[in-house]
């Protein structure tokens, strides 16, 4: 063989390569059964994996909503996260956890690829697209972390509440905040930021009557519910409302 025929044949296994790479889309993978890969409908409270078992597998949410709990030695609960469509969830047997470290619930109809560990390693390693997607993924769940902490540090429970309707609003993306669908009562909600039911429902019926969230059926949060967040003052207080004891 020539150098002329090597070069030709070079040309040709670059553009081969390049044509798999861009042909690949992660989302049509995460979407159908393969090796490795399983694709589940869950009802609205089925358990997806539990706390203490065996962390073999990691999880992409095709449709719906599933909520991370944690509970105690003691038998507390709390809320980790809300985790929705176009999400992964179970990351963390990617970093050595052998158990699951949280509980993981449906809640609604949700549809949900699984990915076996061995799977998930091999695609990360074989396809960029893919592990272009599930960083951007990592990035973006860490900075929401990190911004939590912060948050349960150092603001108010009506700071916090304010803050936690706006994202499960969507506050931020483009056009106005969207109704939260979901069920979201005021004993989640209270266990997502860290207070008590009564402080909620003290918050959640001051913001109505502030104008700032209506309830037609769904939770409609308005983007005047910012200015809460945003207030230097510790929060917006009423004349007869307590000081937050937290």
């Amino acid at each position: 063989m020539d150098r002329e025929e090597e070069r030709a044949l070079s040309k040709i296994a670059r553009v081969v390569t390049k044509r798999n790479k861009t042909s690949f889309d992660p989302k049509a993978f995460l979407a159908i059964i393969g090796e490795g890969k399983t694709v589940s409908k869950y009802r609205k409270d089925q358990i997806i994996f539990s706390q203490g078992e065996p962390a073999d597998a990691i999880f992409y949410i095709q449709q719906g909503k599933i909520k991370i709990t944690v509970v105690s030695k003691h038998g507390k609960e709390a809320v980790v996260a809300i985790v929705g469509t176009g999400q992964f969830f179970g990351e963390q047997c990617l970093n050595g956890h052998p158990l699951r470290i949280a509980t993981t619930k449906a809640m609604d109809e949700c549809v949900i690829t699984r990915l076996e560990k061995a799977t998930m390693l091999a695609t990360l390693h074989t396809e960029p697209g893919f592990s272009e997607v599930f960083m951007a993924y990592l990035l973006t769940r860490n900075s929401r972390i990190e911004e939590d902490l912060i948050d349960q540090l150092f603001n108010s429970s009506e700071k916090r509440l304010a803050r936690l309707l706006l994202l499960l609003a969507q506050f931020g993306k483009e056009g106005a905040p969207e109704p939260i669908v979901g069920e979201y009562n005021q004993e989640t909600l209270a266990e997502m930021i860290g207070t008590t039911r009564s402080r909620v429902s003290f918050f959640m019926n001051k913001f109505r009557k502030l104008g700032f969230i209506e309830y037609n059926g769904k939770l409609k949060v308005h983007t005047s519910l910012l200015t809460v967040v945003l207030n230097e003052k510790p929060e917006i207080r009423s004349r007869d409302e307590p000081r937050d004891a937290d």
